[in-house]
């Protein structure tokens, strides 16, 4: 029969070092007599080990986002530039973080870099939060003894990844939120609302003009029908999402559209050029070579016409072609953007180009942003006047008509 593979389990511990300092805290095991055991080995004499105790809710409490890695990435980075060990800075920063969710992946990390696995490697087996360009980085940094360095590229590349998908979250959440507020305001309206002034036109004795009778029948249809839109609308909600996450020709098309959407797509490609700039340039200067890096920088761009497009310049560069020519015929990048390409591969400082192609555009992004908050906001102020104070001429429509009759 197979064996059946166990899991490791967490454990709580006191005890006194060689020197009989008390000491605590936390180590993977088996069982309890194996972690005892473990904590000899390193010169702890066990005086108590309890098994640590599982979230109430279970997950490690409080999902992990890109941003806690963005935050560790830089913590990591400052201990190690003033010296702390790799494996104490781990301690320092797991210890510290306020998510049990983090800590615990953290800790995990530390434990198999204790047990001789290299930081890559212990990195490599959390790919759902340490991604393939992040672990390409530590691994060129421990092959070059530049650790401490890469790191701090590391931290910075993860802070204007983040910084950067802010902008364009902020770009699509205020129009959103509004549309979504709008909604159910003219549900409340049509559901509480016009059933009042309804019961009040019943006295009038007269026709309703036509604009108050059509809002007099939404609202009756509303009210007997409510489920209806409902279903329809959470219906297109789970219908968008699963084609989204399952359809790649799907996920491809709105990729496509999105950045030909006015307002919006302009946004969305300067990000796209912004993402490839920065993620180019970090690999470039950790030494990874060009048709190894492309494959990292295709997947961080973000959407699925530059991975194409990356894709085949990947292609094309291993064949000897120049990266700026390559570029160009895409059809993507602006011709700044090749052309500063083309001056850092003539100097060979790409790497530099790159990095101040990526602030122009993450600049750009946000000047963009700015602008259509600014353009929006009367857009959207319209948008609210002409239903919400439809609705309210609809109801008093009626009234004006009675006293212009007396």
């Amino acid at each position: 029969m197979a064996q059946v593979a166990r899991e490791k389990i967490y454990f709580l511990y006191e005890g006194t070092d060689r020197k009989g300092a008390r000491v605590k805290g936390e180590i993977e095991g088996f069982n309890a007599d194996l972690a005892k055991a473990s904590l000899r080995k390193q010169g702890i004499n066990p005086l108590r080990v309890k098994r640590k105790p599982k979230p109430l809710f279970g997950g490690g409490g409080k999902k992990i986002i890109p941003k806690d890695i963005a935050i560790f990435a830089r913590q990591l980075a400052t201990m190690m530039s003033a010296g702390v060990p790799l494996v104490q800075a781990f301690e320092i920063v797991g210890r510290g973080h306020e998510k049990p969710s983090m800590q615990d992946l953290i800790l995990g990390v530390k434990a198999d870099v204790e047990g001789g696995s290299n930081l890559s490697q212990a990195l490599a087996k959390h790919p759902k939060y340490f991604d393939d360009l992040f672990v390409n980085l530590v691994d060129a940094g421990e092959q070059s003894g530049t650790l401490e360095t890469l790191l701090d590229k590391i931290a910075t590349y993860k802070e204007k990844t983040e910084e950067l998908k802010a902008k364009i979250k902020k770009a699509l959440f205020y129009p959103a939120a509004v549309m979504i507020v709008a909604v159910i305001v003219t549900a409340i309206l049509l559901i509480f609302v016009v059933p009042q002034f309804e019961e009040l036109f019943k006295g009038f004795g007269a026709d309703l003009p036509a604009f108050t009778q059509m809002v007099v029948n939404m609202s009756r249809w509303l009210q007997a029908k409510w489920y209806i839109p409902l279903f329809f609308i959470v219906a297109a909600i789970v219908a968008f999402t699963q084609a989204k996450t399952r359809s790649k020709a799907f996920s491809r098309f709105l990729d496509k559209i999105s950045l030909r959407a006015p307002l919006f797509g302009n946004i969305l490609t300067k990000a796209a050029i912004a993402r490839f700039a920065r993620t180019m340039s970090t690999m470039f200067a950790a030494g990874v070579p060009m048709v190894e890096a492309m494959e990292s920088v295709a997947g961080a761009s973000g959407n699925a016409v530059f991975y194409d497009a990356i894709m085949k310049m990947r292609e094309e560069t291993s064949t000897g072609e120049q990266l700026q020519a390559s570029m160009r015929r895409t059809g993507l990048f602006p011709n700044m953007v090749v052309q500063m390409v083309s001056i850092g591969e003539e100097s060979g400082s790409l790497d530099a180009m790159l990095a101040k192609v990526a602030d122009f555009y993450e600049q750009e992004v946000d000047n963009a942003v700015d602008a259509l908050s600014s353009l929006m906001e009367p857009m959207i102020m319209a948008f609210l006047g002409v239903i919400i104070g439809g609705l309210v001429v609809a109801m008093y429509l009626p009234i004006f008509k009675m006293g212009s009759a007396i």
